[in-house]
């Protein structure tokens, strides 16, 4: 397995500082938030050439079918407009050849559940479709439980791969991620390896905290989901995806913060 830091980790810095300081910190990848790259995708492939970076996940600019009740992620509110947004960004990101493009589900809101889902399951299909003809593979990321009314009303490995299934779309994969895995036995996971496109990796910081800590900080349950999936034969980024604040790991220079998520990511192997 190889490491990787996913951009959100080091939010207030940009994509030209993340390259050099997660190469530097001694990562092989990198997992790409759109929103931090530069238009000229040329020179941002020569970034990360030069630095050695291999690709992640990448998470497209508006990641969800349904809007995402989070600061900066409930725009547009349109379903069609943000189905339109993500098949662009999927075969614009499939140019950095990434292990996967993310895609969630986005909440309920005012929409009926029963039409909410097929909205999605309509969306998927369109996505999926761009994602095809790309080449490059979807992953469908299941969030926390506690997220369901604003991230996404799919929250466990079964929900995601029923989903899928009723989608008709067994070429699209589960976007995994320890945080939102956390109440998920193991074996869950290592179950459906081959069907994991990515892994995103934190820990839980326990308590009504709604932030992320690193591997190592919060339990064991992260080590034991890898340990698992590495078991079942799955080899992937482990892409660690720290969201937090100011006050805590995303108020560190960027330096600092690619060093100490290193340090924690060397333990996971």
């Amino acid at each position: 397995m190889n490491l990787s830091l996913s951009e959100i980790s080091t939010v207030s810095a940009s994509f030209a500082e993340d390259v050099p300081a997660y190469a530097a910190a001694g990562f092989d990848g990198i997992g790409i938030w759109e929103v931090k790259l530069p238009e000229d995708d040329l020179a941002n492939l020569t970034l990360l050439g030069d630095a050695g970076l291999g690709i992640a996940s990448c998470v497209p600019a508006v990641p969800s079918i349904l809007p995402i009740f989070l600061p900066g992620m409930n725009e547009p509110r349109d379903p069609a407009e943000r189905v339109a947004a993500l098949c662009a960004s999927v075969r614009r990101l499939a140019k950095y050849e990434p292990e996967c493009v993310v895609c969630l589900t986005g909440a309920v809101g005012d929409f009926e559940p029963r039409r909410a889902r097929e909205v999605v399951v309509e969306g998927l299909r369109d996505v999926a479709a761009a994602a095809r003809a790309a080449g490059v593979r979807l992953g469908l990321e299941p969030a926390t439980p506690r997220q369901h009314d604003s991230v996404s009303f799919v929250n466990g490995v079964a929900d995601a791969l029923a989903l899928l299934d009723e989608a008709g779309l067994d070429d699209v994969g589960i976007m995994a991620d320890t945080y939102n895995l956390w109440h998920e036995p193991p074996g869950a996971l290592a179950a459906v390896a081959g069907r994991v496109t990515g892994l995103h990796v934190a820990d839980d910081p326990g308590g009504d905290r709604e932030d992320r800590v690193l591997p190592g900080e919060g339990g064991t349950r992260a080590i034991e989901q890898i340990r698992a999936l590495a078991a079942a034969g799955w080899d992937g980024y482990l892409d660690l995806e720290i969201f937090s604040t100011p006050e805590r790991f995303w108020g560190l220079p960027v330096d600092e913060a690619a060093r100490r998520a290193h340090a924690a990511a060397r333990t996971l192997l």
